[in-house]
């Protein structure tokens, strides 16, 4: 079964291009949304780092097999959580555009919404629809899936956003995040997008260095390199999967 994690400000729609791309069927792959984004927020959810990573076990668990794992951006960070925490869970799992690491310091964006008012203070720019969208595709997100993840941006998400990045304090990751990496299975990937003006290129380099992963640099291709470039992140999640 293959596991798709999306990330902030997104929802399951970004791995609609990476489906189509893979031929997958709707009964091979499980895609779920993160609670809080484009979806009811369950009864008393907290919507810190851990309270997703342990939603996400529970749901990964309910699969009752092993999986073959891919997150972007925050679906990158929880997936590296899941799979240090359940090894046992996975067969293979590759990250895109964000891996935990203690010497990232977080996106000035990050950093923002992690503080008290200041963070408040941006989501309402949020709330005008034409300007999130040019601002997200200036970052780097198709066009084509900003006009389908935009509407989603609902005041729920926008909250929740808030309590994810302040429970990381901002991406600053540190403690057992960082040292349960050593638990992580094999095999691993890394995918990149070469100009991500959220995560550089050399926190990548770094991890694929300190950890022994692969890391496939996908040139050109920005923050959302997973649906910017469905085609080629395809071929090498098939050649992943290939070695599990």
């Amino acid at each position: 079964m293959k596991v798709f994690i999306h990330g902030v400000p997104d929802t399951p729609h970004l791995w609609k291009p990476l489906v189509a791309a893979l031929g997958l069927q709707p009964s091979e792959y499980f895609a779920p949304a993160l609670p809080g984004f484009g979806t009811p927020l369950p009864k008393g959810f907290a919507c810190t780092k851990d309270a997703y990573a342990d939603y996400l076990i529970g749901e990964i668990e309910k699969l009752g097999q092993k999986i073959d794992l891919v997150g972007h951006d925050w679906g990158a960070l929880l997936s590296l959580r899941i799979a240090s925490l359940r090894p046992d869970l996975i067969r293979t799992w590759c990250v895109t555009n964000a891996v935990i690491d203690p010497d990232y310091r977080g996106h000035k964006t990050a950093r923002m919404w992690a503080t008290p008012l200041l963070g408040e203070f941006v989501m309402l720019n949020m709330r005008n629809k034409p300007r999130m969208e040019a601002a997200l595709i200036q970052g780097g997100m198709p066009a084509g899936l900003a006009k389908e993840e935009v509407p989603l941006i609902d005041k729920t998400m926008r909250q929740s956003i808030l309590k994810l990045y302040r429970s990381a304090v901002g991406l600053r990751f540190s403690g057992d995040w960082v040292s349960d990496l050593a638990n992580l299975p094999t095999p691993g990937q890394l995918f990149w997008g070469e100009t991500d003006p959220y995560v550089d290129l050399s926190v990548a380099e770094r991890f694929s260095k300190n950890h022994n992963v692969p890391l496939h640099i996908e040139n050109g291709a920005g923050h959302w390199a997973c649906a910017e470039r469905a085609d080629a992140f395809a071929a090498v999640l098939k050649a992943l999967w290939a070695r599990g």
